[in-house]
């Protein structure tokens, strides 16, 4: 019962992800072609707007899901009463998320484009394998199977500090800060 109403959640989550995925593969081809101007000027105004937008999105996404969780719930599990209680108390705390993966997805992107496939690559397998599963091992410890949806928020919120660690470290190399 567990992995059913984790994947309907996870499934969920795919079609919020997207747009952040979207927008950064959108995106590159402009970061890229400033990068190689040496437009460090529209860099730097790229990157502003796009952490704006990328946090108003968040939030949206994030208030989306809160208000969506008991409709979205009753589309996969309506069938069972308390599969769909636990689906939405699990969705609602995975919600939060939303508000955090854009960064990193985004900073991903972003590294991408700017030929830094190291960087890149770095953030993605912190974000994607070892916070996610570092906390899904701990968290669950602590609060059970709130633990488990607790954890990719704590994933996310650790690969946004990750994010904007390398932004900051890799300002002087790119002259986009």
């Amino acid at each position: 019962m567990k992995n059913s109403y984790q994947d309907k959640i996870h499934r969920v989550s795919m079609i919020f992800s997207a747009a952040y995925v979207g927008y950064s593969i959108g995106v590159a081809p402009v970061i890229g072609y400033h990068d190689g101007a040496q437009n460090h000027d529209e860099l730097k105004s790229l990157l502003r707007k796009s952490l704006i937008m990328i946090g108003l999105v968040g939030v949206a996404m994030t208030v989306s899901a809160e208000l969506l969780a008991v409709p979205l719930a009753e589309i996969f599990v309506g069938y069972d009463t308390e599969l769909m209680e636990l689906t939405i108390s699990g969705f609602r705390i995975f919600a939060l998320s939303f508000g955090f993966m854009g960064y990193a997805i985004f900073a991903s992107g972003f590294f991408t484009a700017l030929n830094d496939g190291v960087t890149s690559a770095i953030i993605s397998f912190l974000r994607t394998f070892v916070f996610q599963c570092a906390a899904v091992l701990l968290l669950p410890l602590v609060w059970e199977i709130d633990g488990v949806w607790i954890s990719i928020v704590v994933a996310e919120v650790s690969a946004v500090v990750i994010s904007a660690i390398f932004v900051v470290i890799k300002k002087n190399k790119y002259h986009y800060y």
